[in-house]
Formats: structure tokens, sequence, C-alpha cells
């Protein structure tokens, strides 16, 4: 599936595969994982080129979809791209990397590092010169007025970005712990490879993201200390998705208590079990008018899916995962459906 375009998506609204087929072609960069990673010299020079540019008007409202990869968040991603208003951007690292240029998690564009956690003392000169300019640039291209970015670890940057943008919208996708952690599970066993040089898989490069998510946002924490020597040891995807899990879910209550009105938080059960419910209460939290082909195409392509088979995680990482379950409604690991404003 190209871009992220479905048949339902085409016939409901034709007119959206230009937005899509601009930001997978010219915008969001192709990571380690993906092929084609021969478009990303040119995706660069783009953004050098839109950089020199002007800021025609400023950028209202941009809504940025969190949390954590395999909850839901590309599929909520696609539902707003078929709003009339919306230009949609899928994960685009590339523009990030290309503003900040310390942020790449996995090292699909630099050898260097990234940085997890960033707050409003890091929007420097430059992101805040650049980054109205990359959206603008999209957005004039693409023909809509309000950006969707769909990256989840910006739930670490929140600071940055409410500094940047003062009326961002924010959507956190929530999901159930034991489903997320298997779909990361199988993820790296479908995309992961390695070869003499390196390993690539859901950790980046030689789990470079895993590295830094121990060492920046686990290892200062806490909460985490007794555990902190069995984390740094662990191997199995699965459980290192559960410390993902964990840190993030613990992020997003954590932000929703300090802004509640700033970031929605919904659960991915709800979105599929009431799409059109949970679809039009995004829509207002978004300031998006209330649109029918967005929510008949939720309808056609949200579906409950089976639970999958609950893993068994390392002992250090069992209380703290029961806890976080608790605190976000899941009792006793149950995959039921939850109030989206009642986590």
């Amino acid at each position: 599936m190209v871009a992220q375009v479905d048949s339902h998506f085409l016939r409901a609204r034709p007119a959206k595969l230009w937005p899509r087929l601009l930001a997978y072609a010219v915008f969001e960069g192709r990571p380690l994982t993906t092929r084609a990673r021969w478009v990303n010299p040119l995706v660069f020079l783009g953004y050098k080129l839109w950089g020199a540019l002007p800021v025609v008007a400023p950028i209202k409202a941009p809504i940025f979809i969190l949390g954590v990869g395999r909850s839901g968040t590309t599929i909520l991603g696609k539902i707003l791209a078929l709003h009339p208003h919306v230009g949609y951007l899928n994960e685009p690292k590339a523009l990030w990397h290309a503003a900040l240029g310390d942020d790449d998690l996995n090292g699909s564009y630099s050898t260097k590092q990234g940085r997890y956690r960033m707050s409003r003392a890091d929007l420097t000169e430059r992101p805040r010169r650049l980054l109205p300019r990359f959206y603008g640039a999209y957005l004039r291209m693409a023909g809509c007025r309000r950006i969707v970015d769909k990256y989840p670890e910006l739930l670490f940057r929140t600071g940055l970005i409410d500094t940047a943008f003062p009326d961002a919208r924010k959507i956190v996708i929530i999901r159930n712990g034991y489903d997320t952690c298997q779909s990361i599970e199988n993820w790296s066993a479908r995309h992961g490879r390695s070869d003499a040089s390196c390993a690539i898989d859901w950790w980046g490069r030689d789990q470079r993201k895993w590295h830094s998510l121990v060492e920046q946002i686990v290892a200062p924490d806490p909460y985490f200390g007794a555990a902190l020597p069995a984390i740094r040891a662990l191997t199995r995807h699965t459980d290192m998705a559960a410390v993902e899990w964990i840190v993030t879910m613990r992020e997003a209550l954590r932000l929703h208590h300090r802004q509640p009105t700033a970031m929605l938080l919904v659960h991915y059960e709800d979105l599929t079990t009431r799409p059109q419910a949970s679809l039009q209460k995004i829509l207002s939290h978004c300031a998006l008018p209330l649109d029918e082909k967005v929510l008949n195409y939720a309808g056609r392509v949200l579906r409950p899916r089976p639970p999958y088979a609950r893993p068994t995680l390392a002992p250090a990482l069992t209380p703290l995962f029961e806890e976080t379950m608790e605190r976000l409604g899941y009792q006793n690991g149950a995959a039921d459906a939850h109030s989206s404003d009642q986590p």
C-alpha cells in the first residue's frame, strides 16, 4: 500500500491522493527498514530549499498524534488524512532531523546518537525558523490548511512543540500493553534484518533507539531504580517493548494531568469498537469540522481485533507493567473498551 492509501480512501475522496503522494515522495523520507532510501538526499535537498523560503502564513493549530508505535497511530493518521482541511505527514522524521539535527533515534539519517527528550530550551533559532517553513511548504503544495503530524516519540518533546506552536492539538493513542508489545515483536520479526555490518529492527541500527531510551529516559527516573540493572540486560523484543510502553504511558499520564485540555487520550479499543463516536471527539478536540466521509471511512476500516496471547515478561518488569495497565483502566489485562476521556 503506497502512502497508506487504500481503495476505500480513494473512492471516498480521490483528491486526497495528491497530498499523500506528495508527503510520501518528498517530505517524509525513507527510514532504515524501507526501500528506495536513495530518495533521502533529494528529500534533504528539498528541506534546504524550503528552509530559505519565507513563511507565507502562520501554521495554525497543528495536530500531533503521539504514543507508542503499533498502538493505532497510523490508522488514525490515515483517517484524519481524508479530512478536506488536513495534510497528513506519516512519521516525517526526515523533516524533524532537518530542523533539529540531533533527534534521529533510529539512525536512519545520522550516525550521531539522537536525543529522546527535548524541552522548550531546545527550540533554538534554527528549528524555530525552519519548522514553520517546512510545514508551510507542504501545506502550500498539498493545498491543505492544517497539518497532522504522526510521530509517536514526539510525546517526549511536547515542551518544544508547545513553544513552537502554542495552539498545537495533541492526541495520544493508548492500547492494551500486552497487545502493543506483541505487535512490536511481530513487526521486528517481519521487518528486521542483519548482516555483517549491523542489525536493523524496531530499535534502529544496532539497537540505537533502545540504548537512548534506557540511558536518557529510564535511567534518570527513580521509578525504575530497582529494575534498572535487569532492564539494561534485556534482550527479548517483547520485554524491551514493555519498557517502551511503560515509560511512554507514564509520560502521557503525567502530561495529561498537567494539561488535561491540551492532550486527548484515546483508547485504541474505543477507536475500533466505537469508531464514529471516537472520531467525533477527536475532530472536536482538533477543532476540525465534522465530515461524513471521514466518519464513514472510519466505520469501514476500523474493526476490533482479537487480543494477542498474553506474553510472559521479565520478572523485574511485571509489577511495573501491571501497575501501568491498571492506571490506564485495563483491569487484569483485559482488552475491554474504555472511556476515551477517563484513562
